[in-house]
């Protein structure tokens, strides 16, 4: 996995003559944890689309390590590229292990049987649900079924990760504990995501799209500040110490509230 490089050079994607992604130029180190991130309509997930191969650009180009991505097969991009989206339609009666045995389908017949049973068994353990790899895919609650899906993803064994608002229908801390999940996977990750206070702790960089243009790029502490939050997302930032660790806590609110009205909204 070492040396990965993803570059997007000047690519938009248009459809009925309107831009939904116009010439982002964006550049995935090996081992970056890259958060794309954006009002709804802002073009985050056509981005991401196109970075994984599922898109092909209207103009512009997408090379993985100096390779043009259109002229991988898609065999090829898929023992690179794992992609989980917002959206899995799993037969409900399908058993947790077989579902993740999915993800060896890329490699089939690289490796022996027992080897692919290895891998899918350490997908199950890394994501914490190896307990259910005998259960039906149906009876899982949304945070099992969301860790299931990276288990699968996992399974092909990628270079890259690609996560399109993998914490969407999850409660908060469901919400925290995958992407503390996928912090510690040590994988190169690509991912849309929604809920600005999930950005500075998961991320080592953020894309930052408004009106289908990406309009910064770069560290949280460069791109997660007042103007950029102020302009893209019409809130207000304020950065306050943890009360019981060494960090900062990043709060988002709607600009104009007084002490008082947040007092009372909270009561």
């Amino acid at each position: 996995m070492s040396h990965i490089v993803l570059n997007a050079d000047a690519v938009s994607y248009r459809i009925a003559g309107q831009h939904l992604v116009e010439t982002a130029t964006l550049t995935v180190r090996c081992g970056a944890r890259l958060a794309i991130i954006g009002p709804n309509g802002a073009g985050k997930s056509t981005l991401l689309r196109m970075l994984a191969g599922l898109l092909e650009p209207t103009s512009g180009e997408v090379f993985l390590n100096g390779s043009n991505l259109d002229r991988l097969r898609p065999i090829e991009r898929a023992r690179q590229f794992a992609f989980v989206g917002q959206i899995d339609a799993a037969d409900p009666q399908l058993l947790a292990a077989d579902y993740v045995a999915l993800g060896r389908i890329p490699h089939r017949g690289v490796f022996s049987k027992s080897r692919d049973r290895e891998i899918v068994h350490d997908a199950l353990h890394r994501t914490g649900i190896v307990q259910f790899a005998r259960r039906r895919v149906g009876s899982l609650s949304g945070g099992e079924r969301q860790r299931l899906q990276l288990a699968r993803a996992l399974a092909q064994e990628p270079a890259i990760l690609f996560l399109d608002e993998p914490t969407n229908h999850l409660d908060p801390k469901a919400r925290n504990e995958l992407l503390s999940l996928v912090v510690g996977l040590d994988v190169t990750t690509v991912a849309v995501l929604h809920d600005l206070p999930l950005v500075a702790p998961f991320a080592t960089h953020v894309a930052v799209m408004n009106h289908a243009q990406l309009v910064a790029t770069g560290t949280p502490d460069e791109t997660l500040t007042p103007r950029i939050v102020n302009d893209v997302f019409d809130l207000d930032v304020l950065r306050l110490a943890h009360p019981s660790q060494n960090r900062e806590l990043m709060v988002f609110e709607a600009p104009g509230r007084t002490a008082c009205s947040h007092q009372r909204s909270i009561r």
